[in-house]
Formats: structure tokens, sequence, C-alpha cells
């Protein structure tokens, strides 16, 4: 029975000796988990959020080309009706004043409407061009 405790306590010993060793050797490898774990759920925030900021900016896109699609057809049309006018006023050099008149306002009208378009247009292009610079930072890498 003595030998017995004494092997076991000997086991015991060693086994402790073996425990502290481990732990002694691990512990710096405990806290640089952790810190992993920590930065790979901020990864994780952080790409979820690009991502969602992302479809956002998707969904404003098509929105844009959806708008831009709408608005091709009417400056087609606005300048078909342009050319149109300036033939007219090409073919026929002697009109009287009140066809002069009525083609100065449709010309007006044409230009303004022709304006419009334009500014439209612009707004369009500038959205575009802030979406672009959107999804261009969306797509950097995440930097620490």
């Amino acid at each position: 029975m003595a030998v017995q405790k004494l092997g076991r306590g000997l086991i015991d010993r060693i086994a402790a000796l073996i425990d502290f060793r481990v732990d002694d050797r691990t512990r710096g490898l405990a806290d640089r988990v952790n810190n992993l774990e920590h930065a790979t759920a901020d990864h994780r925030r952080r790409l979820d959020d690009a991502e969602h900021h992302l479809e956002q900016a998707r969904g404003d896109l098509r929105w844009t080309r959806a708008e831009l699609d709408r608005l091709i057809p009417h400056v087609a049309a606005q300048e078909g009706r342009l050319e149109t006018l300036r033939e007219s006023i090409a073919l026929v050099p002697n009109a009287d004043a009140p066809q002069v008149a009525e083609a100065r306002t449709l010309i007006e009208e044409i230009q303004r409407q022709h304006a419009q378009i334009r500014v439209r247009l612009a707004g369009i292009s500038r959205y575009e061009d802030r979406l672009r610079r959107l999804e261009e930072r969306t797509e950097q890498p995440v930097t620490q």
C-alpha cells in the first residue's frame, strides 16, 4: 500500500508538473486567440456594414439607371422635334410674322425643355459619380 501511495503521489506530482509546463507555454496563446477573436468579430461587423452600404448603392444605381432609361426617349424626341423645326425653318425662308413668331416660340420651348433635360442628366451624372466613389471606397481592402 505504501508503494502504491508513493507511486500515486509521484504520478500526481508528474501530472502537476506537466500541467504547469503546458499552462506556462500556452498562457500567451490564449491571449492571442482572444485578441484574434475580437479582431474577427470587428472584421465581420465592418464587412456586414460595407455589404449593407454596397447594397444601398446598388439600389440607388438601379434607380438611376431606370430614370436614365426613362429620360433617354424624351431627349431623343426633343432632339427630333428640334431637328424637324430646323428643317422647316430652313425650307421656308419667306415666312410671314405670325409664322416666324410661332417658330421662335417653338424654338424657345424646345430650348427650355432641352435645358431642363440637361440639368436632369447632369444631376444623374453627379449621382452616378457619387455612387461610383462609394463603390470604390467599399471595394478598398480593410486596413487596421
